[in-house]
């Protein structure tokens, strides 16, 4: 016996997806601060010890300086004097306060690292669980890789600079503090020269700032294009390998590489360029301090051990310059990559749960009443895919669709599985509208089993047990012996117990079709919607769910998608689509004791089996 197809099994019906290079999503104004203090607020006092613990550290750095201008004027006069007091009480001070520093940095870098790694955890999972509750139109324009992107190299660009670039600031803060203090505190005249540097300092830093803000965020793009292709590729490899692709995605492949690489020398350019004039800044005003200096210890009005102190601290003061640089290269860098996360993370889904839950009346005998009632449906770009129209599928009845590519139905099943909302109208089931239920009830009630039939990584047991996570072994081992997936089961290496790897690469295509069969039943939905469900089956194995469909979908709705006509005889009602309209409606016998598209098809089908 050999079967034929309406049509190809793949339905087109939907708009062309998005690629990488698609418009970022829009980020709400303050998302990226308001993310990044719901990520802070849980650690404020963790924070705020931490900040007490540098800034000691830093008051204790910071005394070196001072510690040797005393030993000069002070220690060494005495010394003379044969008074080694002075001396030792200030190399022991500065010993001190050396130990003190080392010690509280190092109980800082620990506290920081423990306080980091929790706000990326908690980072990562509020990414990948928001991934999970966005609609299913997102993940159709916003593709997997740009998701990667975000969770990946997106939080390892926030990772650099809290782990590293946020020490660098503190320290860089905490040291123009205390050094512009004690300058001042030295003396007054060159503690103003040198704090009249922090304007042209300034300048130059906001100008790197505004610039290297538009080269990161061009940068992030970029990589997420080169993350995208790459798993578009390694995901679709079997088709680039038989249709040769390979030269053809080397060349998209590159552009991207060579974008984010271009992207990313800009930024060190950017930042070559800022170090080359802030060293200049600060060398300049460093000659300058010196020379002045050296003029007040002629005159007899500045201290030598004073002057000594004041250049120490002043390259303490800009030596920190190449520090900041890095902290505003990651700085950056993370801010881009937080704006994209927290566009992410801020949008809504489409199909959103409701706000108060309805719940459904009590389940009878034959199921539940399926309603579109004034039901359209248009996607994003426009499109109306299907016009207005009213639609009844009485409880326990099993219908089935069929139609040229292209003509709805398939969107007709999303909007009864709630994957989409009409754009006007309502789904109803038992009356409830489908936006009104809970998406736990609206899960149980309804199941769709698709063409794809998507296994996980795991064992068969396990990929059968999702449609019912309470259920038993022996539950799941009685859905695979009525699926007709028992046998070919026990068969494999452990039974039950075998891992079926990456998207269930283990076994063939029909084999996980039995499998998300198993699934299906094993979840006992009121309503079942089998989406070209069984076209990975060989004749044998399509045979076998046909036998076995009788049984399940017995006192229960079905939606059956089908381009096979042997799939079609087993409904008791089928429903022919043409450009989102229904164009006939009966019994699959009165179809084809008819004249109509249905009954042409059916006759195609019987001549092809003689």
């Amino acid at each position: 016996m050999t079967t034929t197809t309406l049509e190809p099994s793949v339905d087109t019906e939907e708009p062309t997806l998005t690629t990488a290079e698609d418009e970022d999503i829009p980020v709400p104004p303050g998302a990226a601060r308001a993310l990044l203090g719901q990520l802070l607020g849980p650690h404020k006092r963790r924070i705020a010890f931490a900040m007490l613990v540098i800034m000691i550290q830093q008051a204790a750095l910071q005394s070196g300086p001072l510690l040797v201008a005393i030993a000069m004027d002070r220690g060494i006069p005495a010394l003379r004097d044969h008074d080694s007091g002075p001396l030792i009480a200030v190399t022991a001070a500065y010993l001190g306060c050396a130990a003190l520093s080392t010690v509280l940095q190092r109980a800082f870098i620990r506290l920081s690292a423990l306080i980091n790694q929790d706000i990326l955890v908690d980072l990562r999972g509020r990414i990948f669980q928001h991934a999970q509750r966005l609609s299913l139109d997102f993940h159709e324009r916003y593709t997997s890789g740009r998701i990667i992107s975000r969770a990946t190299s997106d939080v390892d660009a926030l990772r650099e600079l809290l782990n590293e670039g946020l020490q660098e600031l503190l320290t860089v803060i905490l040291s123009v503090c205390y050094i512009s203090v004690l300058l001042l505190v030295m003396d007054w005249r060159l503690g103003l020269v040198a704090l009249v540097s922090f304007l042209p300092m300034y300048l130059v830093i906001r100008s790197f700032r505004r610039r290297s803000l538009r080269v990161y965020r061009r940068s992030r793009t970029a990589v997420a294009s080169v993350i995208v292709k790459f798993t578009e590729t390694m995901n679709g490899i079997r088709p680039v390998q038989a249709f040769r692709r390979e030269a053809a995605n080397d060349a998209t492949f590159d552009a991207s590489n060579r974008r984010s690489a271009t992207a990313t020398a800009d930024g060190l350019l950017e930042m070559a360029r800022y170090v080359g004039l802030s060293r200049a800044t600060a060398n300049i005003w460093i000659t300058g301090v010196v020379l002045l200096g050296a003029v007040l210890v002629t005159e007899g009005s500045l201290q030598l051990g004073v002057l000594t102190a004041f250049v120490l601290y002043l390259r303490r003061l800009y030596d920190p310059i190449d520090q900041l640089a890095m902290f505003l290269n990651s700085y950056q860098s993370a801010a881009a990559a937080l704006e994209k996360m927290a566009g992410l993370l801020a949008h809504e889904p489409t199909v959103a749960e409701p706000a108060a839950p309805v719940s459904l009346p009590a389940l009878g005998s034959k199921g539940r009443e399926v309603a579109f009632i004034g039901t359209r449906f248009a996607y994003r770009t426009g499109k109306e895919v299907l016009p207005a129209f009213d639609l009844v599928l009485p409880a326990g009845r099993t219908t089935a669709v069929v139609g040229a590519t292209g003509a709805g139905k398939s969107t007709l099943a999303k909007l009864l599985a709630r994957f989409y909302d009409p754009t006007s109208g309502r789904v109803t089931l038992d009356g409830v509208d489908l936006r009104e239920l809970s998406n736990a009830e609206l899960r149980r009630s309804v199941v769709m089993v698709t063409q794809e039939s998507f296994l996980f990584s795991g064992t068969v047991a396990e990929n059968i047990g999702i449609g019912r996570p309470d259920a038993s072994r022996a539950d799941i081992e009685r859905a695979a012996r009525e699926i007709g997936a028992y046998d070919f089961i026990m068969a494999l290496p452990d039974g039950f117990d075998t891992d079926v790897r990456k998207r269930g690469g283990r076994i063939s295509a029909g084999q996980r079709q039995l499998v998300a069969f198993a699934r299906a039943l094993l979840a006992d939905p009121a309503v079942l919607i089998l989406d070209e469900a069984t076209s990975s089956l060989d004749v044998p194995g399509e045979q076998a769910v046909q036998r076995a469909m009788r049984t399940v979908l017995a006192g229960r709705t079905a939606v059956i998608i089908a381009h096979r006509l042997s799939t079609v005889e087993i409904a008791d009602r089928v429903l022919v689509m043409e450009e989102g309209l229904i164009v006939e409606d009966g019994t699959p016998a009165d179809l084809i004791s008819g004249q109509g598209r249905f009954a042409d098809l059916h006759r195609t089908w019987r001549d092809s089996l003689v």
